[in-house]
């Protein structure tokens, strides 16, 4: 009789451990297995125990737990986020930044990637030379992007993929230097050429991709170089690119608060374009990325913003004080 009390007893606490302690005791593929266990409920046979009654709260949180559209599209799992109301004064702020911008001037209103558009040019070239703008322009600033462009194009044959087939990816690398990390570069337009050719099956034109999931799938390509490129190669804003200087100035207008403060070094521009998607007017997306970067680059600077030439710090949370 003990013999069988023990061995109910040891039955029992075995089956009651929960899937977080036996994941202590697996590795690789089946602690995999049991880290997915220890975020659902265990079930259990046998007469259903009885339950005390449950707070309304309690079976909403419940419930919307156990729904699995409920769950977030944060890369991160991040389940805690909500619709973002637009935040007070963003027109007055869009417009001064507008007027204060009307004159030009920045680096990227003649050096971005919207310049490769030209009537000259078959529309596929320029295509092409809008996507490898974009892939040089990750960590580099305009002028040294758009020098490389030169270089680039002087070359014989010119900017084509099927020029970017054939040239030798440590002389493709030499020719885009100093750009940063110039030599991963050179071999991601290598492999873009030839997945764009292979794609093309011999065809006399060679396109780029024409939708965001397209271009994301290429090698070098990444969030807001695709959304970049849909509005400037194919007019079509799929999103908000947020970069650096949009990244900086919406978490300083208060527009966002996604600002890594613990790790300055360790931003995601993707909650920032997730947060302004959310409350501004899709006709501001498109246009927002060469307003604010210009505006980066001539007044919001990242160090030492131009507050005292700035029309709207009565209505910047940061002005004078920024910490970001």
């Amino acid at each position: 009789m003990q013999l069988r009390v023990r061995t109910a007893r040891a039955a029992s606490s075995a089956s009651a451990q929960s899937p977080a302690r036996l994941l202590k005791r697996k590795g690789g593929a089946e602690a995999a297995k049991a880290e997915a266990l220890a975020s659902v409920s265990p079930i259990t046979k046998g007469p259903k125990p009885k339950l005390r009654r449950a707070s309304l709260r309690t079976k909403a949180v419940a419930s919307t737990a156990a729904r699995p559209d409920a769950e977030s599209d944060d890369a991160e799992g991040d389940k805690s986020e909500v619709t973002r109301a637009a935040p007070a004064n963003w027109k007055q702020m869009l417009e001064g930044i507008q007027t204060m911008r009307a004159a030009g001037g920045a680096e990227v209103d003649s050096m971005g990637c919207e310049i490769y558009k030209k009537d000259t040019v078959p529309a596929h070239e320029w295509r092409f030379h809008t996507l490898v703008s974009a892939m040089l322009s990750s960590q580099t600033k305009d002028p040294v992007n758009a020098a490389a462009m030169e270089r680039l194009m002087a070359r014989d044959g010119g900017l084509t993929v099927q020029a970017m087939l054939v040239i030798d990816e440590s002389e493709l690398a030499q020719t885009i230097h100093p750009v940063g990390f110039y030599r991963n570069k050179a071999k991601y337009i290598k492999q873009v050429a030839s997945i764009l050719t292979a794609r093309a099956s011999g065809a006399a034109v060679v396109d780029i991709p024409d939708t965001f999931e397209g271009l994301l799938a290429l090698p070098g390509v990444g969030p807001k170089m695709a959304y970049l490129v849909m509005d400037c190669a194919w007019s079509n804003v799929a999103g908000i690119c947020v970069d650096t200087h949009v990244h900086r100035i919406s978490n300083r207008l208060g527009w966002v608060t996604t600002w890594n403060k613990k790790n300055p070094k360790a931003q995601d521009p993707e909650k920032t374009r997730r947060e302004l998607q959310d409350w501004l007017p899709r006709e501001h997306w498109g246009p927002l990325n060469l307003l604010l970067v210009g505006f980066g680059q001539t007044i919001c600077q990242p160090r030492a913003p131009k507050c005292d030439e700035c029309s709207i710090t009565h209505l910047c949370p940061s002005a004078h004080r920024s910490t970001i």
